[in-house]
């Protein structure tokens, strides 16, 4: 192969490859892994071009499975990464860049054969490959026990990974050994994605909650997040050595005798990288796509104590002088620059992994759940959630949850109720079923979530999803402030879908409870059946949400009425709608209160002259607003609904976690192996 090779398709016959997977075995001092570990190429940057990679690569890594066993030289390829990855912080610092590159190559190959494992075997006999070493040795050279030493060799690989993340300085020549540890980490954890089961079981996950790695786990955390806000965009693909010429060709001709010395990975025809796709921030979506592996795997278990979760939990703010962490303490935690993280938080929650980010923090980091709510700019971090509701149609379900989920944590909050009515957000240019050149952001909210009740109620009928919008909107509704007209508008039109639907499906069970006398064949008959519960169950449904409606209505009403005249302006052009919820024993009762409030403003506009013009009816309910008796409506139950993580949280969220993986870590999963998640999630 040597200098002249210029393809891919050319690995399979690769001689040092051959000799890498073949039966003899290759000791971790031989002068071979010089020769093997000197290639330059372009890194990979696209599932298409692992794809290309793996399926060249395919019989070697099948061979060395086949052949480890007995040679044992993935151990010793391990062991030879693992000694230069305890010297790669110096030799960076030395500017040592021919040793990086090598410690860059002997980590890509492991982690292109630890990926081959995951996906072929069970857990059990990845770890028969570690563990198949050839007469291993202590560091004074002493032969010890075939299995002391490599018991614990998937935990230095482990620790040495996190290592190269958190010391590691982040420069040019350094970029993509960072980015290769973290792809080898998302590798090491992927035996989720291929063999489901609880990660508690798991002996790589324990390793990496309880092995060396996990003293690391502050720190590791801090990384990532820094990395996450800092968004450093991928080096140019050439960079200069400092000695003249670009890295990869001084380095190439440095190792001209190297397996592939100047050799560049081909992946067929394709054209070189865009502009954009330079600028891509990859480090950022790796660091994020790691804190959520490590921090939603192993919840579960008292037994099995994750500390990088415990990490992304109590972090405080850099500015807080108030927060030290002392040895007295049970755990320790450390600080971050709370308005750079808001600030990349807002700039990329178009994205799922951050808006389930964004949700892991607002839920659990109670300091900086605080920190977001005491901003005066929170329109910057709620308008993105809106904009993912509004765009449903464009985003998967658990997208959407989440970003519902965050917006009802919010609303638990009566300072964030009070403050989106006191912000007023103009030209919102997404929001394309009206234009509307100025609302309130608590106005928007409300506009926002009943828009997305009635694409639930038609399109995908999930009461999770209707009721969580419900849920937010009666929370804020006791502080409706100055709704806007069209706010009004919509509130009490969803009111009037609901409604004609309800006596819709409740004609229709009646219909059916006429025939019910019917001689009906007994398949007819079970089919009948089933209709007919569901029809109950869409009625009950229906009568549920028609309820939480009208209470969200009298809650504006008994604690805002004199701020919201739009509202009742629309209630009163609308007010035959309400004729049949009066006599039905499920809305009686709120109905006294609504009714009250429609009779009292009813007789003001009646009293005063005819043929109003509108603006003279909304200043006539103004008016009579201030004249409002306050205790003059019957007192309910306040409306609060308080968000509620499920009892096995891990069910919901490591598959939705992995989907993420697969869909946007730019790594290739073969979607035949995958027995995670089902690939439309």
């Amino acid at each position: 192969m040597g200098a002249n090779s210029s393809s891919i398709s050319e690995l399979c016959s690769n001689e040092y490859l051959r000799q890498l997977a073949g039966p003899d075995s290759i000791s971790d001092n031989d002068p071979f892994w010089n020769q093997l570990l000197s290639f330059s190429f372009e890194p990979p940057q696209e599932s298409s071009d692992y794809r290309l990679l793996e399926e060249a690569t395919h019989q070697i890594c099948k061979a060395m499975a086949h052949n480890n066993l007995n040679s044992g030289n993935f151990g010793a390829l391990v062991s030879v990464f693992l000694k230069r990855a305890s010297e790669l912080k110096l030799s960076t610092l030395c500017e040592n860049n021919l040793f990086t590159w090598q410690t860059y190559n002997a980590l890509f190959i492991v982690r292109c054969l630890c990926k081959f494992f995951m996906e072929n075997m069970a857990e059990e006999n990845v770890l028969r490959q570690f563990n198949s070493q050839q007469q291993p040795r202590m560091p004074h050279g002493e032969v010890v026990e075939k299995g002391e030493k490599s018991e614990v060799l998937i935990d230095e690989l482990l620790n040495a990974l996190v290592e190269i993340i958190v010391d590691v300085p982040i420069m040019d020549t350094t970029y993509n050994i960072i980015l290769e540890a973290m792809n080898s980490l998302l590798i090491l954890a992927s035996v989720q994605i291929f063999k489901a089961r609880p990660t508690a079981k798991s002996t790589l996950f324990k390793y990496l909650m309880q092995g060396k790695c996990s003293i690391h786990s502050c720190l590791l955390v801090k990384t990532l997040l820094q990395y996450y806000i800092n968004q450093e965009s991928f080096p140019a693909l050439e960079q200069t050595s400092g000695q003249g010429g670009t890295l990869v060709a001084s380095l190439g001709h440095a190792v001209a005798s190297g397996l592939w010395s100047v050799f560049t990975l081909g992946y067929g025809n394709k054209a070189p990288p865009d502009e954009k796709s330079k600028q891509q921030p990859l480090l950022a979506n790796k660091s994020l796509l790691l804190l959520l592996i490590l921090g939603n795997h192993c919840t579960s278990d008292k037994e099995l104590h994750n500390p990088y979760r415990q990490a992304l939990f109590s972090f405080r703010d850099v500015h807080d002088e108030s927060a030290t962490s002392s040895p007295t303490e049970a755990f320790a935690f450390f600080k971050i620059e709370y308005s750079r993280l808001f600030a990349t938080l807002c700039k990329t929650l178009k994205d799922d992994q951050t808006t389930l980010l964004l949700y892991l923090l607002i839920h659990q980091n109670v300091q900086l759940k605080s920190f977001i709510l005491s901003r005066a700019d929170l329109d910057t971090i709620v308008l993105p959630i809106l904009q993912v509701l509004h765009d449903s149609r464009e985003h998967n379900s658990h997208h959407i949850y989440m970003a519902l989920i965050v917006l009802l944590i919010l609303s638990e909050d009566d300072f964030f109720n009070r403050t989106a009515h006191e912000t007023k957000v103009t030209n919102i240019t997404w929001y394309s079923e009206r234009h509307i050149s100025e609302i309130s952001l608590g106005g928007l909210f409300v506009l926002v979530l009943i828009q997305t009740i009635q694409f639930n109620l038609t399109r995908m009928r999930d009461k999770y999803l209707h009721t969580n919008c419900l849920a937010a909107l009666a929370n804020m509704s006791a502080h409706f402030t100055d709704l806007h007209p069209y706010v009004s508008q919509r509130m009490v039109s969803l009111l009037d879908i609901l409604s004609k639907r309800y006596y819709k499906v409740l004609d229709k069970i009646r219909e059916a409870q006429g025939q019910s006398n019917r001689q009906v064949e007994n398949e007819d008959e079970a089919e009948a059946e089933a209709e007919a519960d569901e029809q109950m169950q869409d009625l009950s449904v229906l009568e549920e949400v028609l309820r939480m409606v009208l209470e969200i209505i009298n809650s504006c009403l008994t604690n805002g009425l004199h701020h919201n005249p739009n509202l009742i302006y629309t209630l009163l052009y609308n007010k035959d709608l309400f004729a049949h919820f009066r006599t039905h024993p499920t809305f009686q009762d709120i109905m006294q209160n609504i009714d009250m409030v429609l009779n009292y403003f009813a007789t003001k506009v009646e009293t005063a002259e005819k043929n109003l013009f509108p603006e003279q009816v909304l200043e006539i309910i103004q008016q009579g607003a201030l004249q409002w008796p306050t205790d003059r409506l019957k007192k309910f139950p306040e409306l609060k609904f308080k968000y509620v993580e499920e009892e096995q949280p891990e069910e919901f969220f490591i598959p939705y976690v992995w989907s993420l993986i697969y869909q946007s870590s730019h790594l290739y999963w073969n979607p035949n192996l995958v027995q995670l998640f089902t690939l439309n999630t």
